[in-house]
């Protein structure tokens, strides 16, 4: 069997890696990814060599005036800006901003991966088979505020084997490199500190927070991400032999699910998140993120008419409500377990909104999107 998977927003599943200033210059509205090997054997044959290594070491980004013909005439890749004003607030930005995350990609070129794929499945999976009972369950086991390992383990199976395993889902085939964008991002946050008001502010790092008529003083950082309509397509099977009875037995699985349980419970887990991410919207009052979870809404609806197609969000910048399996945030023993994890465990205050945050996708210099929704079909 074939998936195909079609960005509905920005979309950045990436491999760890990402571009230091140093490694491109912006030149044209686009970020010009550098050829440095060429460079250096340019450079090697002269007395530039020395001046280009010393601004490596002690520069923060590179001097244009003094290497912008580099950009022009020494990238491996030119990557447009997804808005041309996007240029301007890069050249005003800090440099510890100017660290652009890039989508996996391998010598084939740039894919989606198979992982990022099932562990949407599987969180949506687990949506499915947790209710209030097994928070409060997992929150009662909890001593000397420590969370146990392995929360997930009881909903899904008894010795700790993966039930989407039962399919195999592969890396997509590579995608043109001409089809990403470098999007700019900020996070956003409500300030709750009028009951039943919540305020929209845009964070600043560091420095707290500013208020909706200073938004470009907030933090801003770029990505490169696949914009809405590019396709990624790739092989799935399913392992029949998993639903043996011996081997389920020894696996611990009360049952084996199929592929129309898997996009059944993904569906139901996306219709869940657009009602937070909708009141979410609602609150910070900005028109066209309320277009798109609209739009997203809509969708959903198509999908869950026709056979074995679904909605996922996954990657950067999806945040906390696309991966969580629960999503009740307002149920005490929940809150109990978030405040004992690290990471959350500051922001979990009494009357407060969880999660409060959200890192937006602008288009057109406008925050519009809450990146990482995608389209998820599996064709015979």
């Amino acid at each position: 069997m074939k998936y195909k998977v079609t960005t509905l927003t920005p979309l950045l599943v990436g491999d760890g890696r990402e571009l230091a200033p140093i490694d491109y210059m912006v030149w044209k509205d686009q970020v010009n990814v550098l050829d440095q090997n060429r460079i250096f054997k340019l450079l090697s044959r002269g007395p530039r060599l020395e001046g280009y290594l010393t601004q490596l070491r002690k520069a923060t980004k590179l001097d244009f005036a003094s290497w912008g013909g580099f950009a022009q005439n020494f990238s491996q890749r030119r990557i447009p800006f997804e808005s041309p004003e996007s240029t301007t607030i890069w050249n005003a930005a800090p440099s510890e901003s100017l660290f652009i995350p890039t989508f996996a990609s391998s010598y084939r070129g740039a894919y989606l991966p198979g992982s990022a794929l099932k562990g949407a499945l599987r969180t949506g999976l687990l949506f499915s088979r947790w209710n209030a009972g097994t928070i409060d369950k997992i929150a009662n086991a909890i001593e000397g505020e420590r969370v146990p390992r392995r929360l997930a383990e009881s909903a899904e199976a008894s010795s700790g084997a993966s039930q989407v395993k039962l399919m195999g889902i592969s890396d997509s085939e590579p995608v043109a490199a001409a089809s990403f964008r470098i999007f700019l991002t900020r996070v956003s946050s409500l300030d709750n500190r009028q009951p039943g008001k919540p305020q929209l502010t845009w964070k600043v790092a560091g420095r707290g927070s500013v208020p909706p008529q200073r938004i470009s003083d907030a933090t801003a950082s770029f990505a490169e991400m696949a914009p809405q309509d590019v396709t990624f397509t790739g092989d799935l099977r399913e392992r029949k032999f998993l639903e043996q009875s011996e081997l389920t037995r020894l696996l611990g699985w009360r049952s084996t699910p199929d592929l129309k349980t898997f996009i059944e419970a993904s569906n139901s887990y996306a219709a869940a998140q657009l009602e937070i991410q909708a009141r979410y919207a609602e609150w910070s009052s900005l028109p066209a993120l309320q277009a798109t979870v609209q739009r997203l809404q809509h969708e959903l609806k198509s999908l869950q008419e026709k056979p074995l197609s679904c909605l996922l969000c996954l990657g950067r910048g999806a945040g906390f409500v696309s991966k969580s399996a629960f999503l009740d945030a307002d149920l005490a023993s929940f809150r109990k377990l978030l405040r004992a994890t690290p990471a959350y465990g500051s922001a979990i205050r009494e009357g407060a909104i969880f999660p409060k945050t959200r890192r937006l996708a602008f288009t057109g210099n406008q925050p519009s999107a809450f990146p990482g929704w995608v389209r998820f079909e599996i064709e015979s």
